[in-house]
């Protein structure tokens, strides 16, 4: 990681790097180090950065372009999970298992071997959490909680961070929610971070890091 800026433990208020700096390959990669204090990591969101790094790795900052993210009016509601929610098979809750689900958001999936999510960064999302600043939204049957997702709200954007499904289409339910809260709420845009191929099924896109930036800073946005 030879020329990324690296920054101090304990110092907050320490600026990062204009987002223009970050390397080309890792795609986005532009500092380590730090810490994951809530000042650090508004700071970092407001930026268009995001922290996302191994268990025993330092903390690694990151600003890819081109972006990856969805537009409310662009997600795309398959056949089956228009039946889903037909259906009133679930109900959608806010905020009321923010822990829940950030855990279950960490536990190992199928086709990975461990979690970015460790308990580090499940400690600092909370406290996002209690600051009124991070949000679940959750998929329940019945008593049971079977998928829901978590992010960070800057001003007009919605952070998407992870999601879980136990259930048949039950994170897809969640993030439907989410979508339709979008416009009520002043959201324009849903941040993906990274492309994947279930996101892209579900209508995200590619768009340059200098829109992205222009949805966080645009007039009327509060955090």
């Amino acid at each position: 990681m030879t020329g990324l800026t690296w920054l101090s433990p304990g110092d907050p208020v320490e600026p990062f790097p204009p987002v223009e700096q970050a390397l080309l390959e890792p795609p986005g990669l532009l500092a380590a180090g730090g810490d994951l204090s809530p000042q650090r990591l508004v700071a970092a969101y407001r930026r268009g950065i995001f922290p996302w790094f191994s268990p025993g790795e330092p903390i690694l900052w990151w600003s890819p372009d081109p972006r990856e993210l969805l537009y409310p009016a662009e997600f795309i509601v398959s056949r089956s999970l228009a039946k889903t929610l037909r259906s009133g098979r679930y109900t959608v809750r806010r905020n009321s298992a923010f822990a829940q689900v950030i855990h279950h958001c960490a536990a190992p999936r199928a086709m990975a071997s461990g979690t970015w999510i460790s308990s580090a960064m499940q400690a600092a999302y909370l406290q996002l959490h209690t600051l009124g600043l991070a949000h679940s939204f959750e998929t329940w049957h019945g008593d049971e909680l079977v998928g829901g997702l978590y992010g960070v709200r800057i001003g007009r954007v919605f952070c998407g961070e992870s999601m879980f499904s136990r259930r048949s289409d039950a994170s897809k339910v969640a993030l439907q929610a989410l979508v339709s809260c979008c416009g009520p709420e002043g959201i324009d845009v849903i941040d993906c971070q990274m492309p994947s191929t279930h996101l892209r099924s579900l209508g995200s896109r590619p768009v340059s890091r200098s829109q992205f930036l222009r949805h966080l800073a645009a007039p009327g946005a509060t955090d």
